[in-house]
C-alpha cells in the first residue's frame, strides 16, 4: 500500500494558497514593489550592494543600473553624487587594479590597459595608472615568470621550451622583443638549457613590438606555425630558423 505524505520533511506536499493553487505571488509582488519604489532610491541600493562586494568603475555601475531598468538621467544623478563623495573613483580603481594584477598575475602594461578599457575606464586615466609600471619593473616581472616556469619546462624539447615560455609572456601582454630577450637570458643562466640559448637568435626580434593576440600564436602547435604568425605580424620568419637546429631533440617525442 502506498504511504501517504506526512506533510513534513522531504515528502511534504506543496503549499497552496487560499484559492487552492500554489503560491506564486512572491516574485510578482517583489517586482511590483520594486517598480513602485523611487527610482533614485532603488539605484542607490543597487550601487551600494555592488560596491559592497568589490570596487566598481562608473561604467560598470551604469551598465548594472541600465540592466535593472533605471533611466539614464536617474543613473547619472546617482552616480555623479557617489563620485562627488568618493564612493566611485575610476582613477583609484585603475591604480589598484594595475598594482594587484601586475604583482599578483604578472600581467604586462598592454594586458592591464586592455582590461581597464573593457571596464569603461577612459584612456587618459588608464595611461596614468600604467605609469606605475616602468620598463625595468615590467622586465623584472617577466624574468621572474620565466624563471618560475622554467623549473618545470626545462626538460622538454628545445622547441617546446621556447614556445611555452614565449607564449606564456605573450598571453600576459609582454611585447615580442622583451619576451625573447628575457627567455634567452633565463635559458642562458640555467645550466640545463644554456645550449638552447646559444642557438636562439633573437637579434631580429629585439626591437619588435607586435599585437598581443598575434604574438600569442607562437604558442601554437609547431614552430612553422609560429613563424608564419609572427611573419604576418611583422616578425622576421628567419628568427625561428635556429630553433630547428637545437641538438639532442628526439623527433619522436611530442611537446608537452
Amino acid at each position: 500500500m502506498r504511504r501517504g505524505r506526512t506533510g513534513r520533511g522531504w515528502d511534504a506536499a506543496p503549499r497552496r494558497g487560499r484559492g487552492g493553487g500554489r503560491r506564486t505571488g512572491g516574485a510578482a509582488e517583489g517586482r511590483a514593489t520594486e517598480e513602485s519604489r523611487d527610482p533614485a532610491e532603488l539605484a542607490r541600493e543597487i550601487c551600494l550592494r555592488l560596491l559592497a562586494a568589490r570596487p566598481r568603475t562608473r561604467s560598470e555601475l551604469a551598465a548594472a543600473l541600465r540592466r535593472r531598468g533605471i533611466a539614464d538621467n536617474v543613473a547619472a544623478e546617482v552616480l555623479g553624487r557617489y563620485a562627488e563623495v568618493g564612493m566611485i573613483d575610476d582613477a583609484a580603481f585603475a591604480r589598484a587594479w594595475v598594482t594587484s594584477r601586475h604583482h599578483g598575475r604578472g600581467l604586462a602594461r598592454r594586458a592591464l590597459g586592455s582590461e581597464l578599457r573593457r571596464r569603461g575606464v577612459d584612456p587618459e586615466t588608464v595611461g596614468e595608472a600604467l605609469r606605475q609600471i616602468d620598463t625595468d619593473t615590467e622586465a623584472a616581472t617577466a624574468r621572474a615568470l620565466v624563471e618560475r616556469r622554467l623549473r618545470t619546462t626545462a626538460s622538454g624539447e628545445p622547441e617546446a621550451v621556447v614556445r611555452k615560455l614565449v607564449g606564456m609572456l605573450a598571453r600576459k601582454g609582454y611585447p615580442a622583443g622583451l619576451a625573447y630577450r628575457v627567455v634567452k637570458e633565463a635559458l642562458a643562466a640555467d645550466a640545463r638549457t644554456a645550449d638552447i640559448a646559444e642557438r636562439l637568435d633573437v637579434d631580429a626580434l629585439a626591437d619588435v613590438d607586435v599585437d598581443g593576440d598575434a604574438f600569442a600564436d607562437v604558442a601554437g602547435p609547431d614552430v612553422a606555425a609560429a613563424g608564419a604568425a609572427s611573419a604576418d605580424a611583422g616578425v622576421p620568419a628567419d628568427a625561428f630558423a635556429d630553433v630547428d637546429a637545437f641538438p639532442d631533440a628526439d623527433p619522436d617525442r611530442s611537446p608537452r
